[in-house]
């Protein structure tokens, strides 16, 4: 529901189009633009995969328009790459636990908002023309075209638009080409396009109905393959030119939603949602130990590689009123339901890695807020009672687990999830807030069910199907006044039953252990008078969990599991009337994680990047920006700190890049 920020107890950040625009000119992806805004988001990894990419130390949510991306049961790590940036108008973040989406949001919510036709009946034309290179080398220039047009005529409304991306390779800070990624997948050596359209009709004043549908497709060229470094010697994996076996690896993505609200039915304001979201990833392969199968091939010489299908379909409804019963007492009720169905192959071999899982889950809520005070005071709290069922057949297990039978079966859950919130304003613009919220995720069923081999078990038995509930206790503070905005939070988050993921023989196991997360988030910026506007934001966390099972956290979360400590800061100022200058800088401290192999621990980096906006009028707005100005020579976190990095996977960070964005809006 529409709500000031001030009013949420929680920290809530509301990225906007100028600012995505900033952090897209110096990072190729939206999740890599996310980091430097959100300093509790482990840094990008540059690639088609979030993998080692948490908030607030777990795994957050991803949405487009409220449609849930992530694939919980089997988490591919591939859900934030599902939108084009062009066609998102603003980027909402919740941070923490939550159960306010439903499933999946242990870490926060990541929601990205597309674009909608101006209100007032102008056209929305936008063309954009994008070019970037990596300091000018022969096979670094990367291409992109994005065009989009919307207007309100009347009682109807539409938003239609497409893209078009090439990209070749990235460089490092000593001019050789990035390792390529041909397992997870890549955002080098790849094409991509993208179509969008939004339609809208407006019956009346109060009712509307809106037709949303976004085709997403990335893929990669094949055109490159990995030379092994060396962890021992320090010394990153690079690429040449090369055809690897198999298919490229890809992305493709289908979203539609279909809205109708009512603004004022019985005194209340009405919104119901279906959504549909068929998404297939297709991971590069290997003779990976794990895929061999002696009836097959001998092993050690099959080549094989992984696929990911997840369908989903659902339900929202939203009913709120103002002023029930007591003056200034909102209340919002309603019931989500979504059916997930998801399972995960072997694609050379047309073989069944993990057998199709259908989860149904259904959830009635119930919010309430009370303003107190002349709104000086918000009290609120819910209630969200979750209903959840896997249905998984009787299946086979693959080779090298033994080609165990596994005897199906429905595992459900039923769960209250509570949330409660006070903000105090005790003057204009300062405010304090306090809250306590749960959210809860599947632990990543896939991946347990794949490994069993032990005979007899069944699905019901399997207690590490239980689901991960989190709680989260936050605090904090905010000023917004005369040109300040400051900020300030803390949290705590713990499950008694959490889920690490650890790679063990070249497949992720799914480790099921009490876990605890603590966080400092601080930030502040300035806007002067005349346009210049400073600013900073940092963010410390610290995560531990129970390694032996004695109920006592004794070990720390290493990177694939929780980011670094982070302080980000800028300055930006107009330099000419038409002119705007941005300089921005990003510190990533080193990190030893107490309790594992010293080889893992984090030596950090900095990266400074610059970016200049001329405003040309009638011929539009030309961006400059120059990434790692310094072309500095670093070890991305996930390299050095995850305990499944190889020679062929240990990959340095890319070096100078720059970019030049033309755009005209009409």
């Amino acid at each position: 529901m529409p709500t000031p920020i001030t009013a949420i107890p929680n920290t809530v950040k509301v990225l906007d189009r100028a600012t995505l625009d900033a952090q897209l000119a110096v990072s190729p992806s939206l999740i890599d633009s996310l980091s430097f805004s959100i300093p509790s988001f482990a840094p990008g990894r540059q690639k088609m995969t979030s993998t080692g990419e948490s908030l607030r130390g777990r795994t957050p949510l991803y949405m487009v328009d409220g449609i849930p991306q992530s694939t919980p049961l089997r988490d591919g790590k591939r859900s934030g790459f599902t939108v084009d940036p062009a066609f998102v108008e603003r980027v909402e973040v919740i941070y923490g636990a939550n159960a306010i989406q439903g499933v999946g949001a242990t870490g926060g919510v990541i929601n990205y908002v597309t674009t909608t036709a101006p209100e007032n009946g102008d056209w929305l034309n936008r063309v954009t023309l994008e070019g970037s290179t990596d300091d000018f080398e022969d096979h670094g220039f990367h291409y992109k075209l994005a065009a989009l047009t919307a207007r309100k005529l009347g009682a109807f409304d539409f938003v239609v638009g497409a893209t078009h991306e090439l990209t070749d390779l990235f460089y490092d800070g000593n001019g050789k080409p990035v390792g390529v990624d041909t397992t997870q997948g890549d955002i080098m050596d790849t094409k991509g396009w993208s179509l969008f359209t939004k339609l809208g009709l407006d019956i009346g004043a109060a009712q509307r109905f809106e037709l949303m549908a976004n085709l997403f497709d990335q893929r990669g060229r094949g055109s490159y393959v990995g030379v092994p470094g060396s962890i021992a010697a320090g010394r990153p994996a690079t690429s040449v030119k090369g055809e690897g076996p198999g298919d490229p690896t890809r992305n493709e993505a289908r979203n539609f939603t279909l809205t109708y609200a009512h603004r004022d039915l019985l005194g209340g304001s009405l919104t119901l949602q279906g959504f549909y979201y068929d998404f297939y990833a297709l991971y590069g392969g290997d003779t990976f130990p794990v895929f061999q199968d002696p009836t097959i091939a001998p092993v050690g010489t099959l080549f094989d590689q992984s696929a990911l299908s997840s369908e989903k379909y659902g339900a929202k409804l939203t009913y709120a009123w103002q002023d029930v019963i007591l003056p200034g007492l909102q209340l919002v009720t309603g019931v989500d339901y979504l059916r997930d169905k998801t399972f995960q192959e072997l694609a050379q071999t047309d073989r069944l890695w993990v057998p199709e899982m259908i989860y149904k889950g259904w959830a009635p809520f119930i919010q309430l807020e009370q303003k107190l005070l002349d709104e000086r005071i918000r009290v609120s709290g819910g209630l969200r009672y979750e209903h959840a069922k896997l249905d998984v057949p009787d299946f086979t297990t693959i080779a090298s687990a033994n080609s165990t039978a596994v005897r199906g079966g429905m595992p459900s859950f039923k769960k209250l999830l509570k949330n409660a919130g006070i903000v105090f304003e005790p003057r204009d613009g300062l405010s304090l807030f306090g809250s306590y919220a749960q959210g809860f995720t599947m632990p990543d069923a896939g991946l347990i069910l794949r490994a069993v081999r032990s005979p007899g078990q069944t699905v019901d038995q399997l207690v590490d199907l239980q689901p991960v509930i989190a709680d989260n206790i936050e605090t904090g503070v905010a000023y917004r006044r005369d040109g300040f905005d400051l900020s300030a939070s803390y949290f705590w988050s713990k499950s008694n039953l959490g889920s690490r993921i650890q790679v063990i023989g070249g497949a992720g196991v799914i480790q099921r252990e009490k876990t605890k997360i603590r966080g400092l988030e601080l930030s502040a910026s300035y806007s002067f008078p005349a346009g210049t506007r400073i600013g900073a934001n940092f963010a410390a966390l610290e995560g531990r969990y129970d390694s032996n099972g004695d109920n006592v956290v004794d070990k720390d979360l290493d990177g694939r599991n929780i980011a670094p400590d982070r302080l980000n800061v800028f300055l930006e100022a107009p330099l000419t009337s038409a002119l705007r200058g941005r300089v921005q800088m990003s510190r990533l401290f080193d990190r030893r994680f107490e309790g594992n192999p010293a080889q893992y621990d984090f030596t950090g980096y900095s990266l400074v990047d610059a970016m200049l906006f001329y405003d040309a009028e009638r011929m539009g707005r030309f961006t400059v920006a120059v990434s790692n100005i310094l072309d500095k020579q670093y070890i991305t976190y996930f390299s050095q700190t995850s305990n499944n990095v190889n020679d062929g996977n240990y990959v340095a960070g890319r070096g100078r890049a720059v970019t030049l964005r033309w755009q005209a809006s009409f």
